[in-house]
């Protein structure tokens, strides 16, 4: 009897910690749609009911021809994500562009020239980080992505981050950054600092399509690379 109620108070904190986890993810009320599922997921993914044995390939495998939103109808490609799936440091854009909708592959337009330049100043290559985004197919004539296209997708990223487990996340611009930090604040306000994802050390900066716009904030973004480099012991 004893070992039946210490199981029940178990199976009890359990649900308990899985609801709190909830909460402070900003979910109210509960259900069993869809999304709560893909959330419960990234729960497991995180620890907070078993360890992550989820890889990239089981994600892109459950990705699919994704058709859960109407940007599978413009699209040409998934573009899922690239680089190591062991990586240190995981980079995190907004969403893919005409060249990598063509391409299928993550920031190889003038962005992505351009961020290649910042990784391979830090002293690694492309094929040392991961490199995805928040949304995995290009809206039309390559606008911003509406709240509900992000709510779709970024569980998939999420399980991503989970599967990588990255030492420093570097997110990318305003979108990529107020999604994984829940936050409404502008990217001026968060750049500069270290915030906190899911106990791992994040560092939001300007997006590399707004440097090619506004050349001044160059100088800014490497402050934050520095910062990056320092948290990983990469020498400068």
């Amino acid at each position: 009897m004893t070992n039946q109620k210490e199981s029940i108070l178990e199976t009890l904190d359990q649900v308990k910690a899985s609801l709190e986890f909830l909460a402070e993810s900003g979910v109210s009320g509960f259900d069993c749609s869809q999304q709560t599922l893909e959330r419960m997921k990234v729960w497991t993914q995180w620890g907070v009911v078993a360890q992550n044995t989820e890889t990239l390939e089981d994600i892109e495998r459950d990705l699919g021809d994704c058709r859960r939103c109407g940007l599978s109808k413009t699209r040409t490609h998934i573009v899922f994500g690239e680089g190591n799936p062991d990586a240190r440091l995981a980079f995190v854009g907004e969403g893919p562009g005409y060249d990598e909708d063509v391409q299928g592959r993550p920031f190889v337009g003038a962005a992505g020239h351009l961020l290649t330049k910042i990784i391979q100043a830090m002293g690694l290559e492309r094929e040392d980080v991961y490199i995805c985004n928040i949304i995995k197919c290009r809206p039309p004539k390559n606008r911003n992505p509406i709240p509900d296209e992000i709510e779709t997708c970024s569980p998939f990223l999420e399980r991503q981050i989970a599967a990588i487990q990255p030492e420093v996340i570097c997110a990318l611009g305003k979108f990529a950054a107020q999604m994984l930090l829940n936050t409404q604040d502008p990217i001026s306000r968060l750049r500069g600092r270290f915030h906190d994802y899911h106990g791992i050390p994040l560092m939001p900066t300007f997006h590399p399509a707004y440097l090619l716009r506004n050349p001044e904030g160059k100088r800014a973004t490497w402050e934050d690379i520095k910062k990056v480099m320092e948290k990983l012991g990469l020498k400068r």
